[in-house]
């Protein structure tokens, strides 16, 4: 199967047990493939009604400043009005998570305050489980 399909890029699992939306990304995409793979992503957490997102970026080594701006200005304000608000928490590397800081854009943890969505970034998976149900 070819990888660079939205299916194969993006492994995406509903936890019931926890009303948890576990997004699994398996390699660096190709910017054309960001919005199918965010469509599948909006299609699940529909189906489901999940709020509680954990995207694992481990395996991405770059983010696109395009489309950055794209999840910011549009896509999760839009998921935070579908589903009642929204909170994303994104698991990456060390070297991803410093490159994502470095891109002057970035918004902390406080940007989202009084937003209807929250993201925050984590090196750890307990810790941001932990903070997405932390209210």
């Amino acid at each position: 199967m070819d990888s660079n399909t939205p299916a194969q890029l993006l492994q995406l699992a509903y936890r019931a047990d926890l009303d948890l939306l576990v997004g699994r990304w398996t390699h660096e995409p190709n910017t054309s493939l960001l919005p199918a793979a965010y469509r599948e992503l909006a299609r699940e957490a529909g189906a489901s009604r999940c709020r509680y997102w954990l995207q694992d970026i481990r395996r991405r080594v770059v983010n696109d400043p395009a489309t950055t701006r794209w999840l910011l200005t549009d896509y999760f304000p839009d998921m935070a009005r579908r589903l009642g608000g929204l909170r994303v928490a994104y698991l990456t590397s060390p070297t991803l998570l410093a490159h994502i800081m470095a891109d002057p854009e970035f918004k902390t943890v406080e940007y989202y305050t009084d937003k209807p969505y929250q993201i925050h970034f984590f090196g750890d998976e307990g810790a941001a489980v932990a903070w997405l149900f932390e209210f």
